[in-house]
């Protein structure tokens, strides 16, 4: 087969404008935002959700992902169609704009600096509150600034691959169609995926497909993190004494078995220990973080959302061969 390289030209073109969308202006407030409108739609699915037994909420959970991922499958290709059809500049500058609404670096890396910002001047209460606020969902009253700043470095290495890596690798594969089914089925996890008393078999459907989506998408992650970091003179050094090392001794140590690789991998590149108390500890032996390793994570996810360039344009060769 001859690959047609017209067919790489404006998926390529539209996440390169949606990289530059998110960098420069960020996301849209949440009354214009597709992703706050998945929240509300799976809260309400919540709400109405069976309370007790095993079985209702499990089927019920089941029936709800399912439902809603076909949804939003066809309402993506709609939207693919509809650009398509429209002047190529206008068609690669509206599909943007909304695949911009399935990734987010920019926040991820604001969310990250206002921790970095707290504990830089010895704020430790401000940072429990960014921490607790925008990045995880753990009691973060009584961390420490080194605990804080590896929750802060976790999050950011985690949701570089689910809310950075993912969804740019999902829309090479299948459009907006992609982006917007995974963006749907990783914010249904988000909400829905805790091992709790109401949510332990309703969430189960959705842990387990994000599991799935996630798979590929958090090793591509962590190897690029590693090549990231040899770019970096301040982490040269880890990469070569840690950073594959840590990567494979510890990936396996969290609960997901998709998280432990880029936050193994950071782990390892950054030179720092990473514990959740009672969970894990990545790159154990290492010294603990600092307000410094937050900086340096940051410059880490952005490198990683330059770098994802190339096994999308892997993926969209690979496309373009088949069609």
């Amino acid at each position: 087969m001859i690959v047609d390289f017209g067919n790489i030209g404006i998926p390529l073109a539209v996440i390169l404008v949606a990289m530059l969308f998110d960098m420069f202006l960020g996301d849209p407030p949440n009354r214009f935002h597709p992703v706050a409108w998945m929240g509300n739609w799976i809260a309400c699915g919540r709400r109405n959700a069976p309370k007790t037994g095993r079985i209702f909420p499990f089927l019920y959970g089941l029936l709800l992902i399912a439902g809603s991922v076909v949804v939003m499958f066809c309402i993506g290709y709609l939207l693919q169609v509809g650009c398509q059809k429209l002047p190529v500049a206008l068609n690669v500058i509206v599909q943007a704009a909304i695949l911009n609404c399935a990734f987010s670096a920019r926040s991820l890396s604001n969310a990250a600096n206002q921790v970095f910002a707290a504990l830089k001047v010895g704020n430790v209460a401000l940072g429990r509150h960014e921490v607790a606020y925008h990045l995880v969902s753990r009691d973060t009253s009584q961390l420490n600034e080194a605990q804080l700043a590896a929750a802060t470095i976790e999050s950011v290495a985690e949701n570089t691959s689910d809310s950075v890596v993912a969804p740019l690798l999902f829309y090479s594969l299948a459009g907006l169609p992609g982006a917007l089914v995974y963006r749907f089925v990783n914010t249904s996890d988000a909400m829905l995926g805790y091992r709790t008393a109401e949510l332990e078999w309703l969430g189960k459907s959705a842990a387990r497909l994000d599991d799935v989506l996630n798979w590929i998408p958090a090793r591509i992650t962590a190897i690029l993190i590693l090549v990231a970091a040899l770019f970096s003179k301040s982490m040269r050094r880890q990469t070569d004494a840690s950073g594959f090392r840590v990567w494979w001794r510890d990936h396996s140590k969290t609960a997901s078995p998709n998280a432990g690789h880029p936050m193994s991998a950071a782990a390892g590149v950054l030179g720092v220990e990473l514990e959740k108390v009672g969970h894990y500890r990545l790159g154990q032996g290492l010294p603990l973080p600092s307000y410094h390793s937050i900086h340096d994570s940051i410059q880490l996810l952005w490198a990683v959302t330059w770098l994802n360039l190339l096994p999308c344009v892997c993926i969209l060769v690979w496309v373009a061969w088949w069609r």
